[in-house]
């Protein structure tokens, strides 16, 4: 019998101009859970689609061993023939078709081309109900939120019986009770014996769950580690090849006069009638401050900043004061002007133009500024100064400032995000969820580019589920609960205990 369920040897997967593995090798034993940690771009996703057949044979060089036999995986169905499945950090769902038959797909109950509905809702009702969501099989998926969804894709994966499952930044869209119902989901596929790969950059939940953990560095396996081995200080060392003495650089500047004054913004609940997710509330930001805004998911946060900018407006009530003046925000336009940024939660959805390049992007909320000879032609070589003087600023990873966005990984998306915003200079800067999807060495660079903007005089409104994020970044926090503001602290009196204490009232 073979020591290891499954090995990869020497894997090494090219792209045009970018060696993404180089003779990468993992081993996998039978009821084992491997972490896989490493920055973005390390090569992290490429191998798991390696062996999950979305990359076929022939597309890569080296080999995939399962029980000692080598196997050629030409396609996913091979994959999962072997037993392999695949939870990815997209979400991956028919928002049109029920929760039903999307937890269902390709697995419908029935014989030849019947379905057998009436036992596809039962299993599916038994399976909601496991993992706590209130809602009708036959509801569209659609309806439910991107937590919700990543539970169900879970289970379409769990009820295939998997030998091997495959995870892949599977809580970047969970609540806390979520997380904890995948863990017991985790631990019991490994009492049956199954095997699990654990992509994460959540370092506590990589030491929670897993067996033992794999570093990646630029497509090259570092080192594996038993995880009761190894401190978090050396991974990160390893994932990051250098030293980070301070993960969250905080930069204590003078705080000014009140630069923006919100009062009585109330925002209606998206999905439930007559009633508000944000109810009457009103606060103020001065002046180089970094105000934090914390809570349990689906308190409101996250609608408060679209609120504000203008891009909730259905409903939305509120005044807003900017420098002691009333100003009128319908759009996100009327934001941006009077001196507004967005750094958004979903920024694949709505943080940049995928199609378009890195220059292309970093321009979009200045189109007005784009500088021109004579007022008429665009200054092209203008432009690319000043875009590349940003792209080696934020130290992007990509071959140039041409580079298509959507090629990027998650880390340097992000940081393009916030390079156009950058090139924008406004005085108030809204970001939510900043570091969500982020490596450990892009959030500490990350940090930085915050740290300079309060120096500069920017004032930043951050929504973060990060709690030592949240706790180190912020001069003061506001904590949200079902629409109210429960506590607000000074970073004298502020603590992961008070704040918690707030959030669950």
């Amino acid at each position: 019998m073979a020591e290891y369920l499954l090995e990869m040897r020497n894997v090494t997967k090219r792209f045009p101009g970018v060696l993404a593995l180089d003779h990468v090798s993992l081993q996998l034993r039978e009821g084992e859970i491997l972490g896989i940690c490493g920055e973005n771009g390390a090569g992290k996703s490429t191998l798991m689609k390696i062996l999950s057949g979305t990359y076929p044979h022939g597309t890569y060089e080296g080999d995939i061993l399962y029980k000692g036999n080598n196997v050629i995986l030409k396609d996913v169905a091979d994959a999962q023939k072997c037993g392999i499945e695949m939870i990815y950090q997209e979400i991956n769902m028919v928002l049109a078709s029920s929760i039903a038959e999307n937890l269902y797909l390709g697995n419908l109950p029935g014989k030849g081309e019947r379905v057998d509905f009436p036992t596809l809702y039962r299993k599916t009702g038994e399976i909601l109900e496991r993992i706590g969501i209130s809602a009708d099989p036959r509801d569209r998926v659609g309806k439910l939120n991107s937590g919700q969804m990543q539970m169900v894709a879970l289970m379409r994966a769990y009820i295939k019986d998997p030998k091997i499952l495959v995870l892949d930044e599977p809580t970047s869209a969970l609540t806390n009770q979520e997380v904890d119902q995948l863990m017991d989901i985790l631990n019991e596929l490994r009492s049956r014996g199954v095997s699990c790969i654990y992509i994460s950059h959540k370092l506590d939940e990589v030491y929670r769950i897993c067996d033992r953990v794999m570093v990646l560095r630029d497509g090259q396996s570092i080192r594996v580690h038993d995880i009761q081995e190894v401190d978090e200080q050396t991974l990160i060392e390893e994932m990051v090849g250098r030293k980070i003495e301070n993960l969250y650089p905080k930069v204590s500047v003078p705080i000014g006069d009140v630069i923006m004054k919100v009062e009585h913004l109330s925002v209606p609940h998206p999905t439930i009638k007559n009633r508000n997710i944000v109810e009457d509330i009103s606060f103020s930001v001065r002046k180089g401050e970094s105000l934090g805004i914390g809570g349990l998911v689906g308190a409101g946060r996250s609608e408060i900043l679209g609120a504000i900018f203008g891009q909730i407006t259905k409903g939305v009530t509120k005044t807003v004061e900017i420098e002691g003046q009333s100003v009128q925000i319908s759009g996100p336009p009327d934001a941006i002007d009077h001196g507004i940024g967005f750094v958004t939660e979903e920024r694949k959805l709505n943080g940049f133009v995928w199609m378009l390049s890195i220059r292309d992007n970093m321009y979009l909320p200045s189109l007005k500024e784009i500088p021109t000879k004579g007022g008429i032609m665009i200054d092209a070589k203008e432009e690319n100064k000043r875009t590349t003087s940003m792209f080696d600023r934020l130290k992007i990873k990509a071959p140039s400032i041409h580079t298509i966005v959507n090629t990027l990984s998650g880390g340097n998306q992000q940081k393009v995000v916030l390079s156009k915003w950058l090139l924008k200079s406004p005085k108030i800067l809204f970001v939510d969820e900043p570091t969500k999807g982020v490596d450990v060495g892009a959030k500490a660079e990350i940090y930085s580019l915050m740290g300079e903007l309060v120096k500069s005089g920017i004032s930043i409104v951050m929504v973060s589920s990060d709690m030592p994020e949240l706790l180190a970044m912020s001069d003061r926090v506001l904590v949200i609960s079902s629409g109210h503001i429960t506590g607000e602290f000074d970073r004298e009196h502020l603590s992961e205990e008070a704040v918690m204490r707030a959030a669950i009232k």
